[in-house]
This record gives C-alpha cells, structure tokens and sequence, in this order.
C-alpha cells in the first residue's frame, strides 16, 4: 500500500526531480510534487512525496526528519 507524505520547509529552488531523488535513497518513489503558486509559478515551500510501501515511506520520515 502507498504512503503519502507531507514535507516542509523546502528551499525555494527545489524541484519535482531533487525532491524525488532525495526520498529515492530509502525506497521506489511513486510521485513527487513541490506545491507552487498559481499566481507566479513559485514554489510555496512544500510538497508531498508518495512511497511504494509503508516501510520505505517510514525509513525516509526517520531519516529526512529534520534534515
């Protein structure tokens, strides 16, 4: 079963891809999305990345968790 998570506090410059290269150390990414505004396109600090399976989606929240 897939795991959707929330991240936060993402730089500005971040992509779609970085986002998903990140998590993909500690599993199958199924989707990764950086949230943007609709007025100008800029990213709004957060996104939400999706996890093959519940074990890979709590290897990345133990190891991305404050970084």
């Amino acid at each position: 079963m897939e795991k959707r998570l929330f991240v936060g506090n993402l730089p500005y410059t971040m992509s779609e891809g970085d986002l998903e290269t990140a998590f993909g150390e500690y599993g199958q990414v199924v989707s990764a999305v950086v949230i943007r505004d609709r007025d100008t396109g800029r990213s709004r600090g957060f996104g939400f990345v999706e996890m093959e399976t519940e074990a890979e989606a709590e290897a990345a929240m133990g190891a991305m968790d404050g970084f």
